[in-house]
């Protein structure tokens, strides 16, 4: 004959504080997130820690994560997810609206961009190729401020450009890509 006797009894105490094994702070409860395999559910770490620990990891292992959310936002269905928003009325408005607020915060860079367009419409700025590699080019700017003063690069040259580099922008509002997104 077995006996079986359950060594675990979840206890129904109703816990309303705990301290984080982190910062050593104690806390009410819901300044702890959910964790089911933990006795009382909840994490011993407190939110505040948990934050920091994993902007601390992305930032520690950021090439990883740009390469995986690259390979996620190309996966098939999410493209066509993309896709069909963007041809849905709510995917069109939102998309003039960004196309709006971008244009009132760059508009000087608009202004290059038009005259641009302009000179080579009316043959006065020559389309050339790209000076690193000879493949079609894109007009660049180094400086917004001199708007015909363009160098051409390929769409890859441009882009790496631009990974590595902020042009000169007179807009009063415009600030490099990528500026602080995570909190340090």
């Amino acid at each position: 004959m077995m006996i079986l006797i359950p060594y675990l009894f979840r206890c129904s105490v109703q816990i309303t504080e705990k301290s984080c094994f982190k910062c050593g702070a104690i806390k009410p409860i819901t300044e702890f997130y959910v964790h089911p395999a933990m006795g009382d559910q909840r994490l011993n770490k407190c939110k505040e820690c948990t934050r920091k620990d994993v902007q601390a990891n992305y930032r520690a292992n950021i090439e990883r994560y740009k390469e995986y959310e690259r390979r996620r936002a190309n996966l098939p269905h999410r493209v066509a997810a993309r896709n069909a928003y963007a041809r849905s009325d709510t995917g069109r408005i939102a998309g003039n609206r960004a196309k709006r607020h971008y244009l009132d915060r760059n508009p000087t860079k608009h202004a290059a961009h038009i005259a641009v367009g302009n000179a080579i419409r009316d043959g006065r700025l020559l389309r050339e190729p790209c000076e690193l590699c000879g493949a079609k080019a894109q007009a660049h700017h180094d400086d917004y401020g001199k708007p015909l003063d363009v160098r051409w690069l390929c769409a890859a040259h441009h882009a790496e450009w631009h990974r590595h580099n902020t042009p000169i922008c007179p807009d009063a509002q415009h600030a490099p890509r990528h500026s602080q997104r995570i909190a340090g």
